[in-house]
């Protein structure tokens, strides 16, 4: 008795299949994250201390009062007289008073090590982003770096340099940090959320789409024979300020055939990951 083999079923798309891929491009506002962090704290660490700073006319000197009362202002009480004995005090010239004598005292901190910090990371920061360093420059960096260190060393240098760097004093109030740490962050958090988002492309089994206008449309190429190449890491830019981003470049085939350059790509190595996975996995028809 003849019997006839059942059709079997197409196996279902994995999850990979169904799953969209998204590479956004950002830009190089995405790195300067550590500028506006290290404000912050140093913002908080400033108001939290505590201490104030009074701008002074030319001529002010410090001195010790023996005895006396001195009518000072309160934020809470107001004016209220206060003795002074055996007090530090600033002696204003007679003709001249404080710029503003009824404005409140500024936030600032003695500590002359945060303002050396924040404008060595802003400075660092500001370097990194424009300067590439790629594959062997990097090398060579760090190799040059470490020259001079020793070199440095040799010469005896290192103490000169520590001394000027202890006697270097760098204050900002509280007032500073806050402006420019919360105004890079607020940039950078319409940049990241909204602007670069507009940049990207989309992967789906056999489609690529593409948008690298913000605002313009969409164009979907195939992804046969596509190429996707990582460029070389920027050690300093993709690994220490971007935790692990990198720059794609994607070739499509065809008579048709585009380059594109999504530049600083967030968590690159997964991505390109899942990408590879997606392309592999395709569903078979089996008769």
């Amino acid at each position: 008795m003849a019997t006839t083999d059942s059709p079997k079923a197409i196996p279902p798309l994995t999850s990979t299949d169904r799953t969209a891929i998204k590479i956004v491009s950002h830009s190089m506002l995405f790195y300067w994250w550590p500028v506006w962090a290290a404000g912050l704290v140093m913002a908080a660490l400033t108001y939290f201390e505590g201490s104030r700073m009074a701008i002074v006319p030319p001529g002010t000197q410090v001195g010790r009062a023996i005895q006396g009362i001195v009518e000072v202002r309160d934020d809470k009480e107001g004016k209220k007289p206060v003795n002074i004995d055996n007090q530090t005090v600033l002696l204003v010239p007679a003709n001249k008073g404080l710029v503003d004598a009824d404005a409140p005292l500024l936030h600032m901190s003695p500590n002359k090590n945060w303002g050396v910090i924040f404008a060595t990371i802003l400075v660092l920061v500001a370097v990194i982003t424009n300067v590439p360093l790629r594959g062997l420059w990097s090398v060579v960096i760090i190799g040059l770096i470490f020259l001079f260190v020793m070199l440095f060393a040799y010469l005896e240098l290192w103490d000169r340099i520590f001394d000027w760097l202890v006697k270097l004093q760098v204050h900002i109030n509280l007032g500073g940090y806050l402006f420019i740490s919360l105004g890079l962050f607020l940039a950078w958090a319409v940049t990241m959320l909204l602007f670069d988002q507009q940049v990207y492309m989309v992967f789906t089994p056999g489609q690529v789409k593409v948008c690298l206008e913000i605002g313009g449309g969409e164009t979907s190429y195939d992804a046969m024979g596509m190429v996707i190449q990582k460029q070389r890491d920027d050690l300093f830019r993709h690994w220490i300020l971007g935790l692990g981003s990198g720059d794609l470049v994607v070739r499509t085939s065809g008579a048709n055939a585009h380059e594109f350059h999504l530049p600083n790509v967030l968590f690159v190595g997964r991505k390109l990951q899942l990408i590879e996975e997606m392309q592999r996995e395709r569903p078979v028809v089996r008769g």
